[in-house]
């Protein structure tokens, strides 16, 4: 079945439906790569090396079985898949519909059940509200300008007393040195070009987003990477990539 579209990616804001934070640029660059996403030795092989990692992160701090999910900015659905074979409900959202197509491909290649969506996070929000037990947000903040906005989003998306998931890169001339220079241009881990450093976001600025959003940080892990053996692990230090859970406080009783 082919992925739902939804409403435009930019309406006109209101009450009901604000404006989607959207680069028209970055949704273009993805839809450009969209067909080699699940080629682990092409260039979205960072993902696939980082996505045991990513998905571990969450199964250990959240129950999956059949827990309605939301991945945002779910691109070829590389942990989308890997959650839904945890045992997650998982609707996958994103604004490249050439990545959806890819990933509904995949999906249905594999066996996997995933329902993908072409759809901003603001605009499924004012659609749906607080639906989902768990939102995971990877490796997306980085490429839309008004981080804040899509943060509000994914808070107004989950549950009382459900948790939000977030990777990113912290702004930091060590994340400059590692994920651009090192990663983009000698290394060649990433496509020349994925990411913009001004568009890092420190832990304090995603922790300041959320808590004006109604989330509260509940743990923040830094992610490394060993060269040596090609593999991403978690660590204590945060200069570079980081991933963070947040919870929305449960309803008070009546």
């Amino acid at each position: 079945m082919p992925f739902e579209r939804e409403v435009p990616v930019n309406p006109e804001p209101s009450q009901s439906r604000p404006r989607a934070s959207v680069d028209a640029a970055e949704i273009h660059k993805f839809d450009a790569l969209a067909g080699r996403f699940w080629d682990p030795a092409g260039e979205f092989g960072a993902l696939h090396r980082l996505n045991p990692v990513r998905l571990g992160y969450v199964a250990e701090r959240v129950p999956l079985a059949a827990a309605e999910l939301l991945d945002v900015g779910c691109g070829g659905g590389i942990l989308a898949e890997a959650l839904a074979r945890a045992g997650a409900r998982v609707t996958g959202i994103d604004l490249s519909a050439a990545a959806l197509a890819t990933a509904e491909l995949h999906a249905l290649e594999s066996g996997v059940a995933v329902r993908y969506r072409l759809a901003s996070a603001e605009a499924l929000a004012a659609d749906e509200g607080a639906r989902y037990d768990v939102v995971t947000c990877m490796e997306m903040l980085e490429h839309v300008p008004d981080p804040a906005s899509v943060v509000g989003a994914l808070a107004s998306l989950v549950r009382p007393g459900g948790s939000v998931f977030v990777s990113t890169l912290n702004r930091t001339p060590a994340a400059f040195l590692l994920a651009i220079v090192g990663a983009e241009y000698l290394a060649r881990l990433l496509p020349r070009g994925t990411h913009e450093y001004a568009r890092f976001i420190r832990p304090s600025e995603l922790a300041r987003a959320a808590r004006a959003a109604g989330l509260e940080l509940v743990h923040l892990a830094g992610l490394g990477y060993d060269p040596l053996a090609r593999a991403f692990r978690l660590e204590a230090g945060v200069r570079v990539n980081y991933l963070a859970h947040f919870k929305r406080p449960a309803a008070a009783p009546p």
